[in-house]
């Protein structure tokens, strides 16, 4: 066929089937390459991870639920569907014959075509170390705070004194869960607004058998919590601005909108934190709380505020920490 070029709108026609031949066309790779894995008995875990690698490298996915490039991608999303542990070799994966290749190729084709983070497609998550189980519900466990917890907070508080904990905005439980690895004489309260997120909490507690020291509450920040002082306030709260939302790539819009954005500038959660987070801090008790990008908003908003910028050696920045002579010298 002989398509003429008369107009604008004969370009954007063309340009509209030309995007419509390349979908099709790689619809047919799907699926003679679901028939090739099919019915070759040497189709094996590796060669699973090659096959997603080589998608993944040609697509425009964003990277940043877990990973930042390809090769990483494939491993992840197919060493956590097929349950298997992230020490074995290209050796002894190659070893592992898939009985269902299918579903596995779906998977890799969902992240490449509808740009679906990896954890939602496997329901794990690791932070601190940790598995956790994730779906859309909650936000995927990616904070630098991880590196904090991992250390008990030191320098900045003396991990053997902590007794207690606060993780606001829990979503999917995995701060305070690694709170309580953490410290493993404290008591750990997590609230969040979203029921939802709370049942995936739940659903992480008893994974962790952490019911007994983790309390969940169900409520606006501080609303639903008991009348106590923390050693820790630690939260990833919504900050994004409503600008910076719609720029943001396909794979956040799988996330839920109430845990990333906050009001126009992605300040208003952040400044009820600020304000209200004192009255829970014991005498020596610090705030740690990550505001992503938001961090310059902050600087320009709380003059008066000495905030300490935490940095990260496996990288990550926006995250502040105050004391509570801090936030009582303001407010």
């Amino acid at each position: 066929m002989i398509f003429q070029i008369n107009s604008f709108e004969d370009v954007i026609e063309f340009l509209r089937l030309m995007i419509e031949g390349y979908r099709v066309l790689m619809r047919c790779f799907y699926y003679i390459f679901l028939l090739t894995a099919r019915f070759m008995s040497i189709f094996n875990s590796l060669q699973a991870i090659q096959y997603a690698n080589q998608l993944l490298e040609q697509s425009n996915i964003f990277y940043g639920h877990g990973t930042d490039n390809a090769l990483d991608e494939a491993y992840a999303l197919v060493i956590d569907a097929l349950n298997l542990s992230h020490s074995l070799s290209d050796d002894a994966l190659a070893a592992i014959p898939l009985e269902n290749p299918e579903t596995l190729i779906d998977l890799i084709h969902r992240r490449v075509h509808e740009h679906v983070p990896v954890p939602y497609l496997t329901h794990k998550a690791w932070f601190c170390g940790l598995p956790f189980y994730v779906d859309e519900r909650v936000l995927i466990p990616r904070s630098p705070i991880a590196e904090l917890i991992e250390v008990g907070f030191a320098p900045w508080i003396d991990p053997d004194s902590v007794t207690d904990v606060l993780d606001l905005c829990t979503g999917s439980g995995c701060i305070a869960i690694g709170c309580a690895y953490a410290f493993e004489n404290a008591q750990i309260d997590a609230a969040d607004l979203s029921q939802d997120a709370l049942d995936v909490a739940k659903m992480n507690l008893v994974q962790h058998a952490l019911e007994n020291r983790v309390h969940l509450f169900q409520g606006d920040l501080f609303s639903a919590l008991p009348e106590k002082k923390y050693d820790i306030i630690v939260s990833n709260p919504p900050y994004v601005g409503q600008e910076e939302m719609e720029s943001l790539p396909t794979e956040f819009e799988h996330e839920p909108r109430l845990a990333l954005v906050s009001g126009k500038l992605g300040l208003d959660i952040v400044d009820r934190i600020l304000k209200q987070a004192a009255h829970y801090l014991k005498d020596d008790g610090i705030l740690v709380v990550e505001v992503g990008n938001t961090w310059e908003i902050m600087e320009e908003h709380y003059p008066d505020l000495p905030f300490v910028w935490l940095e990260f050696e496996r990288g990550g920045d926006g995250v502040f920490l105050l004391n509570k002579e801090d936030l009582l010298n303001v407010w």
